[in-house]
């Protein structure tokens, strides 16, 4: 499966219309976005409403500048837009799950929460795709002037799990950047994507 990952849009309309443009191809089956697609909500409708034209199914979580209620709603109003925050979604031989996140902190008590509950579910359910807006910990998605800044909850759950692949963002420096952690694919696609293959 190819989906066309991508982050921190903050309302490029030129971004936009490259992964629109992208994910109509025939060869991405479906888009994932790590949220932060608008900045502080504004234009968030508009941007969604916009990614709905691709037709095809775009996994979402939120980032800091969504709160989960509102993209939650928003997502309601479109056809192919899935909301995705604590969510378990299957799309053809692949499982989605994703979380939210602020990405500033380097522990998360809500996700460690959720995952303990994710974890029993996703256990003999074949390739797993992990959509959060904060990176894992002291990878090179999370490397800002020598300093590691990501998430240490979101690496624990990597290290725990099978994991195919963990698409993240909140670091605008490190669009584009990839990384593995014991065996998983982690990568922050940026705004203007990458397709990645599961």
């Amino acid at each position: 499966m190819k989906i066309l990952a991508f982050t921190d849009i903050h309302c490029s309309t030129k971004a936009l219309k490259k992964i629109i443009q992208r994910g109509k191809k025939k060869d991405v089956d479906c888009l994932a976005c790590a949220g932060d697609i608008s900045i502080f909500e504004q234009h968030l409708e508009y941007m969604m409403r916009k990614l709905d034209t691709v037709g095809k199914c775009v996994f979402i979580v939120p980032g800091n500048h969504e709160t989960p209620e509102v993209l939650k709603k928003l997502c309601s109003y479109t056809k192919n837009l899935v909301f995705l925050h604590k969510q378990l979604k299957k799309f053809k031989d692949v499982t989605f799950i994703g979380f939210e996140g602020d990405g500033f902190s380097f522990t998360d008590s809500a996700f460690r929460g959720w995952a303990k509950q994710i974890e029993k579910r996703i256990r003999k359910k074949g390739k797993i795709v992990l959509i959060t807006h904060a990176p894992p910990h002291h990878t090179k998605v999370d490397l800002l002037i020598d300093e590691h800044c990501g998430n240490k909850d979101i690496r624990r759950f990597l290290e725990r799990n099978t994991i195919a692949l963990h698409i993240c963002g909140h670091l605008h420096e490190n669009a584009g950047v990839k990384d593995v952690v014991k065996g998983t694919k982690v990568v922050n696609p940026g705004p203007y994507g990458v397709v990645v293959e599961v």
